[in-house]
């Protein structure tokens, strides 16, 4: 059975819209992914800013000798 038709244009979009459908269900799972490794960046990098300003800050620190003459 060999049957010869011809492709439509509405076969082409049909299979776009297919094609499209299955790329947002796969693009809307990451993009979750995505937002939560963002946050966890984020808060990483404020971390590591407040320990870098922690240890220079101590490093800064002055030592005021007081004498009583």
């Amino acid at each position: 059975m060999s049957t010869t038709r011809s492709v439509t244009r509405a076969d082409i979009e049909a299979k776009m819209r297919e094609i499209q459908g299955g790329a947002e269900v796969g693009a809307d799972a990451a993009k979750g992914a995505g937002v939560a490794a963002g946050i966890v960046a984020l808060l990483l990098a404020i971390l590591v800013a407040y320990l870098l300003g922690r240890r220079r800050g101590r490093k800064r620190r002055t030592v005021v000798e007081i004498r009583r003459v």
